[in-house]
């Protein structure tokens, strides 16, 4: 049965004109739909909001790229922005924290989630700019950082994780790994856990199928170092990702990432790739996190032959995640 809530080629109604004004003020291009119909040229416009901000690309409206979309209307300084709970998300608060990171104001990962590391940076730039120490970006808060936005440059989240990575560990004993599947890719799954553990790591497996924010959850919860994800790919090829959105990219999921995609070149064959994409599991994630994509979906013979070859794929993805942590690199 199809869910209500997603909005797929033959959905019609209020939600899809909603959905294409959205798109539309976006400049993308819906000229000759029919308002209302989900029709090709709405599928279109969304398969290009999808490639454009990281997403899945299915040309499907669902729960990720409704929220990315609504999250895209928000621009510096249309609302006030501050903790909260649920957190507040949006390009607003993106845009505060790559200029705050810009500064020299640590907000972390710039992914749109104003959470603790972001009101420490805005709190401690209203203390450097003689502003109320309340945590709460508003108009005078927006005026000051217009005032000393020529002076940034950089990020100083990014530098922060390099130094991290370079200082180690450099070793597995001891690190806390969260490791998923989807269905199918237990095997492959299974075998890492085995090889994580006998490399001294304390490895747990999720093998329920959870959506990509309820695994995030898990993992932060479990209070992992690293996160490896398998699934099927939305792309023919074998792929890697790691979290990236507009200029960031995280620094370890980047470095794991290769990694491990050069060492599944050697078993998978082909051109194994590193991809940066701000899917719900790697954006909400608070470690280093790397979903891999080894198989396009649909594909029975690749799927069976990655089955049939779990244990080296496993042991590929080991030895790429051990090879990131014991040489990182210098750039």
């Amino acid at each position: 049965m199809n869910d209500p809530a997603v909005l797929r080629p033959g959905s019609e109604g209020e939600p899809v004109r909603d959905l294409q004004r959205r798109l539309a003020t976006l400049g993308l291009d819906l000229s000759g739909i029919e308002p209302g119909t989900f029709c090709d040229a709405t599928a279109s416009a969304v398969r290009a909001f999808q490639e454009a901000r990281g997403l899945r690309v299915d040309g499907i409206c669902g729960p990720q790229t409704w929220s990315a979309l609504v999250e895209s209307g928000y621009r510096l300084g249309d609302r006030l922005l501050y903790r909260r709970s649920p957190m507040l998300r949006g390009d607003d608060v993106l845009e505060l924290q790559r200029r705050l990171n810009a500064l020299g104001f640590d907000s972390g990962r710039e992914d749109g989630i104003l959470g603790d590391d972001t009101t420490g940076a805005l709190t401690e730039f209203q203390r450097n700019t003689g502003l109320p120490t309340d945590g709460v970006f508003g108009p005078a808060t927006l005026e000051q950082l217009d005032r000393v936005g020529g002076l940034s440059g950089g990020s100083v989240a990014s530098v922060r994780e390099r130094e991290a990575l370079r200082h180690g560990p450099h070793h597995l004993a001891g690190r806390r790994v969260f490791v998923a599947a989807a269905p199918g890719f237990e095997v492959v799954a299974t075998a890492l856990v085995h090889g994580l553990t006998e490399e001294g790591a304390a490895a747990t497996l999720d093998t329920s199928g959870a959506a990509d924010s309820d695994l995030a959850g898990e993992a932060n919860r479990y209070g992992a170092d690293l996160f490896v994800a398998f699934r099927a790919g939305d792309t023919p090829g074998c792929r890697c990702h790691y979290f990236a959105s507009g200029r960031f990219r995280s620094e370890a999921g980047f470095e794991l990432a290769n990694s491990i995609a050069a060492r599944l070149a050697d078993v998978l064959g082909g051109d194994p790739e590193a991809c940066g994409k701000a899917y719900a599991v790697l954006r909400e994630t608070r470690m280093a996190a790397v979903l891999c994509e080894p198989v396009p979906e649909g594909d029975i013979d690749a799927m069976r032959e990655l089955v049939t070859r779990g244990g080296d794929v496993a042991r590929a993805v080991l030895a790429g995640i051990r090879r990131a942590l014991e040489h990182p690199s210098r750039g």
